[in-house]
C-alpha cells in the first residue's frame, strides 16, 4: 500500500531530437495519478512540438483515467497535426487498450526506437 500523498505514477521527459518529446510513463495509471500523464502531455502539446513518443513500457497499471488522458493528447495532438506514438509492449497497458477499442485510435509500436523511427527523428 501507498504512502498517504505518494505518486503512483511518474513521468521522465526527454528530447532526443529537435521537436521531438519522448515522455516516459512509469507506475500505475489511475484515477488519482492520471494527472502525472494529462499534464506534461498538455504541456508538451503546443506549437513547436513536432512530435511525441509516450513510452508506456514501465507502467503497471493503466485504468479508465489513464486511457482518458491518452485519449484527450491524442485529439489534442491531432488537432495540432503532430504524430503521437505510444510504446507499448505488455499487457496491462495492451490489454485496456484493445478492451475498449482503442487500438485504431492509437499509433502503437513495441520499443523507443520504433517510435522514433516512425516520427522520423531516429
Amino acid at each position: 500500500m501507498p504512502e498517504p500523498g505518494a505518486t503512483l505514477a511518474s513521468v521522465r521527459t526527454d528530447r532526443p531530437a529537435d521537436g521531438v518529446v519522448v515522455l516516459r510513463v512509469s507506475g500505475e495509471l489511475d484515477t488519482s495519478s492520471a494527472d502525472e500523464l494529462a499534464q506534461p502531455l498538455r504541456e508538451t502539446l503546443v506549437g513547436d512540438v513536432r512530435a511525441v513518443v509516450v513510452d508506456l513500457l514501465d507502467v503497471r497499471f493503466l485504468g479508465s483515467a489513464g486511457l482518458e488522458a491518452l485519449v484527450t493528447g491524442s485529439k489534442r495532438a491531432t488537432e495540432l497535426e503532430v504524430p503521437l506514438v505510444l510504446v507499448a509492449a505488455g499487457r496491462a497497458v495492451l490489454r485496456p487498450i484493445e478492451a475498449t477499442g482503442l487500438t485504431s485510435v492509437f499509433t502503437i509500436v513495441e520499443t523507443e526506437q520504433e517510435a522514433l523511427a516512425k516520427v522520423g527523428a531516429a
